[in-house]
């Protein structure tokens, strides 16, 4: 279904010079369900053993729960229970939807970490790292939340889709989605106009498509958008015409297929490495989780309109190979004097990482969703800007 003005197009200005395009799920899609899952699980294990080193993987496929991977810890966890309690909260309650908390299957098959890899970890004084690579974090100001704009409304768009089947406003939706939104940047990279949005949603068989279109345009769309929207902009819903089939009965999930919907949209580098399951010691989780932490600070203390800090570990070394930093466009320092700032005022060994951003805490389970990055809580300590000021004095700026 299209909504707007099907066949018009913008016409591009000479100061228009990029476009970019980001994508986001709903709690209830395949993958994200998995993901949950998997911090719910490391979340269970912290809340007894907050030195448990888990690394929980999962599947889900028809009306099926693959649970794998290996956790070291004294906690006794209901693991089943917790894959049930989660599925319960993201809204798989009908068993007609052919996956169900109550119906489905689950099979665990958790055993320790390899004694290879934990010799390198578990140390007397220090963690070493679990494993190599190399981990980004990014920051922009062209938003409030410091993230790029595309990925900023199009996590807000699939939210609002969680929250409007949740609050009863649109009972016929469906816990599986997709968002994905495109802007027009100007030539100082700053979102111009918004090109086009697809929504696509799964929905109850019997809801009419001028039903589905008018509500998903009045309490989903218009709400986030807002003014951004324009008669040109181009506007899908559930482009192929119908959503009921979805969910793991439709499509099969697995943990950390969506590292791009994690981060930063496509904007900015990515390691390669997934968040979820994985306890602090992990460094895909706490060196990306780092690096945005320095990152958004850097752009916060107006040293930088964007910036992307690149973290490179060994597995066993306490401290990173390489500290990477990059400043597009205009910038008030030099990088080479960031990157000294960096190593001087942020804390970059992985025990100085975990205790600095408090990742001994059942937090994750929270993240899984909506992306590990651009919301301020409670929970995410790498959102803090409370460097930033120092930052700048040890610039000189």
């Amino acid at each position: 279904m299209t909504a707007g003005t099907p066949g018009q197009q913008w016409k591009e200005t000479a100061m228009v010079v990029r476009y970019t395009t980001s994508e986001s799920v709903t709690e209830g899609h395949p993958d994200k369900v998995c993901d949950q899952i998997s911090d719910a699980i490391l979340d269970a294990h912290l809340t007894e053993d907050p030195m448990a080193r888990v690394a929980a993987e999962v599947m889900v496929s028809g009306n099926m729960v693959h649970v794998a991977g290996e956790v070291t810890s004294k906690a006794r966890v209901n693991v089943v229970g917790v894959v049930r309690d989660v599925i319960r909260q993201i809204g798989y309650t009908d068993p007609d939807l052919g996956f169900d908390a109550d119906g489905c299957f689950v099979l665990t098959d958790l055993h320790e970490q390899s004694p290879d890899i934990a010799q390198g970890v578990v140390q007397e004084k220090d963690f070493g790292a679990g494993d190599q690579g190399i981990f980004y974090g990014y920051a922009t100001d062209e938003t409030d939340s410091y993230m790029p704009a595309a990925i900023h409304y199009a996590h807000r768009l699939t939210h609002r889709l969680a929250a409007v089947r949740k609050n009863g406003l649109l009972p016929f939706l469906r816990p599986d989605g997709k968002a994905q939104v495109t802007f027009a940047h100007d030539a100082q990279g700053r979102p111009q106009r918004l090109i086009g949005v697809v929504v696509s949603n799964q929905h109850a068989e019997n809801v009419s498509d001028e039903s589905l279109l008018r509500g998903v345009i009045g309490e989903v769309i218009a709400p986030v958008m807002g003014d951004w929207l324009r008669r040109d902009t181009r506007v899908l819903i559930n482009p192929t015409g119908r959503f009921v089939a979805g969910g793991p009965a439709a499509d099969t999930g697995l943990t950390g297929r969506k590292i791009i919907v994690d981060t930063y949209g496509g904007i900015g580098r990515h390691g390669g490495g997934a968040f979820s399951g994985k306890d602090a010691t992990k460094v895909d989780r706490t060196g990306a989780y780092m690096a945005r932490y320095i990152a958004k600070n850097v752009v916060a203390a107006g040293l930088a309109k964007n910036c992307e800090i690149s973290l490179a570990f060994a597995i066993g070394q306490k401290t990173p190979e390489m500290v990477g930093v990059s400043m597009e466009g205009e910038s008030k320092v030099d990088t080479d004097i960031v990157a000294e700032a960096i190593r001087e005022l942020f804390p970059l060994s992985v025990s100085g990482m975990i205790d600095a951003l408090a990742l001994r805490r059942p937090v994750f389970q929270k993240t899984a969703s909506y992306g590990h990055f651009g919301r301020m809580t409670e929970e995410r300590s790498w959102e803090k800007t409370d460097r930033a000021q120092i930052l700048r004095r040890y610039c000189g700026v």
